[in-house]
């Protein structure tokens, strides 16, 4: 029986340090509560406390929360219909006055979607879309670009650096939002945008454009091909005229010099024994003739006296 009434104490004793004990993680902020108005101060000090039995604890994190908006759709300065998606980080830093606001984790990420969302829109707005996309300090080397061309053209300027740039952009917008959290009892961090990108029909616009302009540029290569391919076809075609004039003319001089020393020989072999020269050409003419030559001649001709009348001296 002992042993039953010492457990039944215990059990009693469990009970009770359920309503009237309770405990405080690093990580969090406690706020007992009593018929639904706060009692005493933040307790942010770890351990195990105690609270009356009728009264309840109310956790907060302590740690650094994460927001992230909608993905909303907002035009640019330049009209530019581009979709924005942000994000956010946060603390309660009163939790008092965060429980008296809000209420809770879910009524502050509501405001939060108000709040950030409306000066995310406000910004975006105001502010052209290189401003968006580009940082203050980023330089463009021009000679590494893939397209040397875009340098050239008049509505991109790649030098000219941005004036606002998207890490200015963020710091605006985080004061501008940071105006509206101490009455919240929240510590706005950061806030960041994490993609930029263009609506659907948008896209297709600059898709088309980009096509386009690397068609251009397709066709421009092409044509600096076609270009390069007639200059070394006509030079070819120049040296080749060139090495048939000089083949032509150094056959024409060989033919010349041939014939010179043809009719060297033929002159000096004339000067030696001009009846037998005479004799030997005329056998040669003979020889010219073929088998089946027909030819009218008189009969005193002086084609045949060899024929005829041999001379022997």
């Amino acid at each position: 029986m002992k042993g039953l009434a010492l457990a039944v104490v215990a059990a009693l004793a469990l009970v009770a340090g359920s309503f009237v004990l309770y405990t405080v993680d690093e990580a969090e902020q406690a706020i007992v509560v009593q018929f639904g108005e706060p009692m005493g101060e933040v307790i942010s000090e770890p351990g195990l406390k105690f609270k009356l039995p009728w009264q309840n604890v109310r956790y907060f994190d302590n740690r650094l929360l994460v927001w992230d908006g909608d993905v909303t759709q907002i035009p640019t300065l330049g009209r530019e219909f581009i979709l924005v998606d942000a994000t956010a980080r946060w603390r309660i830093s009163d939790p008092l006055l965060f429980l008296t606001s809000v209420r809770d984790e879910g009524g502050a990420r509501s405001r939060l979607d108000d709040i950030i969302d409306s000066v995310v829109r406000d910004m975006v707005s105001s502010t052209e879309l290189e401003e968006i996309v580009r940082s203050k300090d980023w330089e463009v080397d021009v000679e590494e670009l893939d397209d040397p061309t875009l340098a050239e053209r008049d509505d991109v300027n790649l030098e000219q650096q941005p004036q606002l740039g998207r890490e200015l952009l963020e710091s605006g917008i985080l004061e501008r939002a940071r105006e509206s959290m101490p009455a919240l009892g929240i510590e706005l961090q950061d806030v960041r945008i994490k993609r930029v990108n263009y609506i659907e029909s948008v896209r297709r616009q600059v898709e088309s454009r980009m096509i386009a302009e690397r068609q251009s540029i397709a066709e421009r290569f092409r044509s600096e091909g076609r270009g390069r391919s007639q200059e070394v076809l006509g030079n070819m075609e120049r040296e080749l005229r060139r090495i048939r004039s000089e083949a032509a003319r150094e056959a024409e001089e060989i033919r010349g010099n041939a014939d010179a020393g043809a009719t060297r020989i033929y002159g000096a072999a004339f000067g030696a024994d001009p009846e037998f020269y005479s004799f030997f050409r005329t056998l040669e003419s003979y020889r010219a003739l073929g088998e089946n030559s027909t030819l009218m001649l008189r009969a005193d001709s002086d084609y045949f006296r060899y024929l005829e009348r041999p001379q022997i001296e």
